[in-house]
């Protein structure tokens, strides 16, 4: 048992594998190349025999075929399976130009709308293909054109804005600066105004206590008044100023710093309660 399961074996110096006349048993077909894959239903379809269906994606033990017709250089393959129901076989092979498969035997696809336009667009002529292809870039180029023209209309309405808005600010700012030199002048032609102002009141103040002061040292006559000296002022001797007698003047109380008891008040009376006066 453990010989068997030997990962590498002994090969001597003069083998030749040609000489052995034993070919394996996958090539000694003569025919395309057939080999036995694990697959899955490319596409959804209905048995001609007996009415199966089969969806996609079901599993089959199928033979794949190489085929030698190519399709710019991309091989064709042919794949072999049976029905699950009555064991018909059923062929269909790869579609390279379309990206799709083609069901050739044994059962036919089901309907698939998405696939009438790709059909539409796969079998035209070559006639059709250049027209087609012709009208596709007159359209592009007709789009391109479009989006310059829309993006030179953008760039001149930007720029149009922007001149607008660059002409707002300049009248803005020309406007600010025109209303700040205003303001400083009136501000300085205020100021001059006050300051004359609160000259002229000075002065008028002082011409006015000037002419009251003027007005209370003159008669009415118009002399200037003097000075009335009283003779007691000049009979007063020259010391210091003698009182006047005042009347007898009594000593003062004397303090006494004994403690007085005052007398006690009624109970009855503090707490609010009046006797009444007996009747007898």
């Amino acid at each position: 048992m453990s010989e068997r399961k030997v990962l590498s074996k002994y090969y001597p110096p003069d083998f030749d594998p040609s000489a052995i006349g034993r070919t394996p048993k996958h090539l000694r077909q003569k025919g395309p190349k057939v080999i036995t894959v694990r697959l899955m239903a490319p596409f959804s379809m209905k048995c001609i025999n007996c009415g199966e269906y089969i969806y996609r994606g079901r599993k089959f033990n199928a033979r794949k075929e190489t085929l030698e017709e190519k399709y710019l250089n991309i091989p064709i393959y042919r794949f072999y399976i049976r029905c699950t129901r009555c064991s018909c076989e059923i062929t269909f092979r790869t579609d390279p130009k379309n990206m799709d498969y083609q069901c050739e035997k044994g059962a036919k696809r089901n309907f698939e709308p998405w696939r009438d336009a790709k059909d539409d667009k796969y079998n035209e002529t070559e006639e059709q293909t250049l027209d087609r292809l012709e009208r596709e870039e007159n359209e592009e180029q007709e789009q391109l054109e479009r989006d310059k023209m829309a993006e030179l209309e953008e760039k001149m309405k930007d720029s149009k804005r922007e001149m607008a808005i660059a002409d707002a600010l300049d009248e803005i700012r020309t406007r600010n600066a025109r209303i700040e030199r205003n303001e400083t002048k009136s501000d300085d032609v205020a100021l001059a105004l006050v300051r004359d102002e609160v000259d002229e009141a000075k002065l008028q103040q002082e011409r006015e206590d000037e002419e009251a002061a003027r007005r209370a040292f003159m008669t009415a006559t118009g002399e200037r008044v003097k000075r009335i000296v009283e003779e007691e002022d000049l009979a007063a001797p020259a010391g210091p100023v003698a009182s006047k007698p005042s009347s007898i003047q009594m000593p003062p109380p004397s303090t006494s710093f004994a403690r007085v008891k005052k007398p006690k008040k009624p109970a009855v009376t503090s707490l609010g309660i009046k006797k009444k006066p007996s009747l007898v």
